[in-house]
């Protein structure tokens, strides 16, 4: 027999009322409630008819999020944790892919009439997505945007403590030669990491041994290590601004002989599933996808319901991850 909502009122213990305010997104409802009522319609295994729902809101139960890229394991856990999260209030979500804002506003996705809400996920041109989006008068935030603006409720991770973070754990390990492998400088989180690693070494009085610049990709740590390995400048430690460079500068390092990290100490940033199941597994600065994902369903549902609300920046906290690539200086 088909579950109905008077059942999950019965499983939750409250009304019908309620139960039909929580699939609504009323933001009236109490959060012990709302937690009573998506439990039980987990358990029970209830799933709303968006179609009617849809209808009966005068709304889409769509969610738009746009991304420039797949190939990557942190925003693939953010994004499932999203796509989780809206399923359980009953939206769907439709995917854009795109390198930036020219690409994406000719398609039919961003449409007031086609989404209910829009979710930019390290997004390029945000200035361009930003206005646009305002203009056509569609809810939206922002995860990890690439300068801080305080009239978009956005999300983002408190980069310059990550960085200090990992520069901190290197200092403590006794080495003193450090160098950086900073990502592009048009990212806010890149520019954060680089100021917590500059701060950390400015507390231990010390200098950047080295400070390089990239992509987020495996080819820049490569190259960069391949560089300082053949000009005989390679530091004793190295902090990689993600963790695609650090893997880049494991591979130049395995390749000429150096051991990680009996002679280099390697630092990264994400926790990308590689980060554990490479040889040396990586410490790194663990960003968390669980988080992030499911602290945006909330914003952005409260930025739906409540349009007029004040725009709230949520700073979110990373996590160093000790693992084999670090040891005490010899």
């Amino acid at each position: 027999m088909k579950v109905s909502i008077f059942d999950v009122a019965k499983k939750s213990g409250l009304s019908v009322v309620t139960v039909s305010r929580v699939l609504n997104n009323s933001s009236s409802v109490r959060q012990n409630n709302r937690e009573k009522v998506l439990q039980a319609m987990k358990e029970l295994d209830y799933h709303p008819n968006a179609s009617a729902r849809s209808l009966a809101r005068g709304k889409t139960g769509i969610i738009g999020l746009m991304l420039t890229t797949l190939h990557d394991s942190f925003l693939d856990a953010v994004v499932k944790e999203i796509n989780d999260r809206l399923a359980e209030h009953g939206y769907f979500l439709a995917l854009s892919i795109s390198n930036g804002y020219e690409d994406t506003f000719h398609r039919s996705l961003f449409q007031e009439d086609r989404v209910d809400g829009v979710i930019l996920l390290s997004p390029v041109d945000e200035d361009e997505y930003v206005m646009e989006l305002k203009k056509k008068k569609i809810p939206f935030i922002m995860i990890d945007n690439s300068q801080r603006n305080p009239s978009v409720t956005s999300i983002i991770v408190d980069n310059f403590k990550g960085g200090y973070e990992a520069t901190k754990h290197l200092i403590d390990l006794g080495h003193t030669e450090i160098a950086h492998i900073a990502g592009p400088d048009s990212f806010l989180s890149s520019r954060e990491r680089e100021r917590g690693f500059r701060f950390a070494l400015e507390e231990a009085g010390l200098q950047p041994y080295g400070m390089e610049r990239g992509g987020f990709e495996i080819p820049t740590g490569y190259r960069i290590a391949k560089q300082w390995i053949d000009e005989g400048s390679l530091p004793s430690a190295i902090f990689a601004s993600d963790d695609y460079i650090a893997v880049g500068v494991l591979n130049a390092c395995m390749t000429s002989g150096i051991r990680i990290p009996e002679d280099v100490s390697l630092v990264g940033f994400d926790d990308q599933i590689l980060a554990s199941e490479f040889h040396p597994r990586l410490t790194t600065v663990r960003q968390p996808s669980d988080r992030i994902g499911h602290a945006a369903v909330e914003l952005l549902l409260n930025v739906i319901n409540e349009p007029a609300k004040r725009s709230v920046t949520m700073q979110i906290e990373p996590e160093l991850i000790v693992r084999e690539s670090t040891a005490r200086r010899a």
